[in-house]
């Protein structure tokens, strides 16, 4: 009989009945998506901080003990702003806020958005940024999508910033609920968007230190688009109800733990 009449390969012997077989390997078990690592002690940038949006965040993150710094383009006008927020929060110019945080919110007007990028590109090195400008333009009609060469505001800091760790977030929070200082809770998701799932995890359980807020992960850059731009929607539902709208995204909660398990 032949090796290929016997199954087996020329040169190579026939495996004997009796040898037992490789088990497959197992899978690793996925990972619980609410697993999310401690960033109580990691540095919060917000360049814009002297802004509505991140002055708000500014307040919400410093008021849930994290360490923030409110950047802007004079250094005396982030510090006053920084002494009205209190809650030990620091102001600096906008290259001294880059290089002393971990974490880098970029909260610039839309129009400013690349320049400002441009120049701290060496600054924001190695930095993990989270973009949450909204492209917007206005008329008589109301707020509308702008829509970017690159794609989104997201997209168009991670093609400016190559060495830095881009991501998407804090696109759909309300500035006056932000600076409240009366309301305890912002009952709302943060849609949060990358590449790499680590820095998606950080910046949810940041979005999450805020009481009331969850970090949802909702897909990777090349989605910022429509995430940016559903804020134009959001404006109209907020004129039209004189309200101050969020999102919560449905049929997204931690798995109960079974008794015993």
């Amino acid at each position: 009989m032949t090796s290929t009449e016997s199954g087996s390969t020329p040169n190579q012997p026939a495996q004997s009945a009796a040898e037992p077989t490789a088990e497959p390997a197992a899978r690793p078990a996925a990972k619980d998506p609410w697993d999310l690592p401690d960033v109580s002690g990691l540095v919060v940038g917000v360049l814009g901080g002297t802004g509505p949006q991140g002055k708000g965040l500014a307040y919400r993150l410093a008021r849930a003990g994290q360490k923030v710094i409110i950047g802007s383009r004079a250094a005396d006008r982030a510090e006053a702003a920084a002494a009205e927020l209190g809650n030990g929060v620091e102001g600096a110019d906008n290259a001294d806020c880059a290089r002393r945080s971990d974490i880098v919110i970029v909260a610039v007007p839309w129009d400013g958005h690349a320049k400002t990028l441009e120049a701290l590109r060496g600054e924001l090195a190695g930095k993990l940024v989270v973009d949450c400008v909204n492209p917007l333009g206005f008329d008589k009609k109301g707020a509308y999508a702008l829509k970017p060469e690159e794609g989104s505001a997201a997209e168009q800091a991670a093609a400016l910033l190559p060495d830095s760790r881009v991501t998407a977030a804090f696109h759909h929070l309300s500035a006056v609920l932000l600076q409240d200082a009366e309301i305890e809770r912002i009952d709302t998701d943060v849609m949060v968007l990358g590449e790499v799932r680590a820095d998606t995890d950080l910046v949810q359980a940041l979005a999450s230190r805020i009481p009331g807020m969850r970090g949802v992960f909702a897909g990777r850059l090349r989605n910022a688009h429509q995430v940016e731009s559903l804020v134009a929607n959001l404006i109209s539902v907020n004129r039209r109800y004189k309200a101050h709208a969020g999102l919560r995204i449905t049929d997204v909660e931690p798995k109960a733990v079974q008794p015993g398990a």
